[in-house]
């Protein structure tokens, strides 16, 4: 074999390196087993001091878990000599409003006060001078019957009667409108209004209705814009880096609530929603299935179980769920933890040299940035990655394993490839936030109508969310339009929905 001296060809050189890696990261978690357990063995015999830290540990949690304020910035440290109080700051000035149209109002004084109260002359304008101020004001949504009157034409010969088109329909025959419809959805969907909330307030606007015709017109649009989201599903997966997470969500069929779960796969410009009864590894292949390339995900086991049969699917893994964890165990080892979050900041501040591809950037241009990340990334974040491996595998047999900071060092050591496979790919990032940022939507949507009432009911949240964020990633000004829009190509392309009489 060998000397490393002597090996001269690169490419030798880099496999050799990454093999040492691999033994160092093997070694380090043997190492970090062999300290816990030999910790555990020590704790075998119920040292007081030993439970007593561990008590004050969970205290502490609980304490700033109903107190504190739910964040995860750390506070800052504060200078010494810099006791001066700082001015309170200022206001903003008004916000611009390119987008909002601008009406002229003219305010003129009536004829009988146009007189000077000084000397009793007759008060004229002051040329073109005018005292002028900005007011924003709020136009209510108006409902109104359109009635169509389509013209129809013959011939003179009397063998051809021709009719003007109307407007597209969703419903054949249907009283309501596509863009009422997609009104509909988007005050539940983007807005999170239930259907009961805009009954009301479609009462008060002069509209009379229920929520189960609001729900028949939503019912019959997802089935129109289904092929536009299995499409969406599908490209989303042709990505080479997809975010994937999970909620849950709450289905209410038979008058029983029982937890489905809201799975999300997310690229740059789609977010993509399934809406299952299960959060195993089963669904997890159903979200995934077809997928080749590198999954960006939690710690949780399902991905890593279907990573492990998935030939063509690897897993990184997120770098701001591992500092979370460091958080949460500052307030008992505010020292230790505090290390481990500031290599953790330091990686993220590398990455903030790193400019960002505008929606315009040409090819070359994306190329750049990421040339530039990846030298980064070998220059600056290695060396931090190094320095946290050594920092946990130093560290992780002298705390408690029971206790957070011990269960953050070993999840950190658990999941260590996930996590360094940014230092070899530039187009993976250091987390998850992506994918939990498309979840807010559902989140807030199940706070405010607590899921679904039926299987049916979350397969239309899926399309709806689906279409509206992925609206919002692509940078459209009114998701709203870009679903009518859809809609109305579908139904030009494919036709209305035909329905039983009783939903028209």
């Amino acid at each position: 074999m060998s000397r490393l001296e002597e090996i001269s060809d690169v490419k030798t050189l880099q496999q050799v390196a990454s093999h040492l890696e691999k033994s160092t990261v093997r070694l380090a978690k043997e190492n970090a087993r062999l300290r816990a357990e030999n910790t555990r063995l020590r704790c075998g015999n119920a040292d007081p001091q030993l439970e007593l830290d561990l008590l004050k540990e969970q205290l502490a949690a609980m304490k700033r878990e109903i107190f504190s304020e739910s964040s995860e910035r750390t506070p800052r440290e504060k200078k010494p000599g810099n006791d001066k109080p700082t001015e309170p700051r200022r206001g903003h000035g008004p916000t611009s409003q390119p987008n909002l149209p601008v009406e002229e109002v003219i305010h003129t004084l009536k004829e009988e006060d146009r007189t000077c109260p000084i000397c009793g002359e007759t008060l004229t304008e002051m040329g073109d001078q005018v005292d002028e101020s900005e007011e924003i004001t709020v136009v209510g949504v108006e409902y109104k019957i359109l009635k169509h009157r389509r013209q129809k034409y013959r011939c003179r010969c009397n063998e051809q009667v021709m009719t003007a088109p109307g407007p597209a329909k969703h419903i054949p025959g249907g009283r309501y409108s596509v863009d009422f419809a997609v009104h509909v959805a988007e005050q539940k969907y983007l807005d999170h209004l239930p259907l009961e909330r805009q009954v009301k307030a479609m009462s008060r606007a002069g509209l009379e209705t229920t929520s189960q015709t609001l729900w028949d017109q939503i019912n019959v649009l997802a089935r129109i814009l289904e092929p536009t989201y299995r499409t969406l599903c599908k490209m989303v997966l042709e990505s080479g880096v997809v975010f994937a997470d999970e909620t849950f969500w709450r289905n209410h069929e038979n008058s029983e609530t029982s937890r489905w779960w809201t799975w999300c796969v997310a690229s740059e410009d789609i977010a993509t929603y399934r809406i299952l009864n299960s959060r195993s590894q089963k669904a997890a292949r159903k979200v995934l299935s077809g997928f080749e390339g590198v999954a960006m995900t939690d710690g949780y086991t399902a991905y890593q179980s279907l990573a492990k049969s998935s030939v063509n699917l690897e897993l990184a893994h997120c770098w701001a769920h591992v500092r979370r964890k460091f958080l949460e165990a500052a307030d008992f080892n505010r020292e230790l933890s505090g290390q481990a979050v500031e290599l953790i900041n330091t990686l993220f501040k590398i990455e903030r040299e790193v400019p960002r591809a505008g929606p315009d950037a040409t090819d070359e241009e994306r190329q750049r940035i990421l040339d530039l990340r990846s030298r980064l990334r070998q220059e600056k974040s290695k060396p931090v990655i190094k320095e946290l491996l050594e920092w946990g595998g130093r560290h992780d047999g002298a705390v408690l394993p029971q206790s957070k900071l011990g269960k953050a060092i070993s999840y950190m050591l658990k999941l260590w490839k996930g996590l360094t496979l940014f230092l070899d790919n530039p187009r993976v990032p250091l987390d998850n936030n992506a994918a939990e940022r498309a979840l807010r939507g559902v989140v807030v949507g199940r706070k405010n109508h607590y899921g679904s009432k039926s299987k049916r009911g979350t397969e239309v949240a899926a399309i709806f969310y689906t279409l509206f964020e992925t609206a919002k990633l692509s940078g459209v000004d009114n998701p709203g339009a870009y679903v009518a829009f859809a809609a109305k190509r579908a139904i030009a392309d494919h036709g209305a929905v035909t329905l039983p009489s009783d939903l028209t």
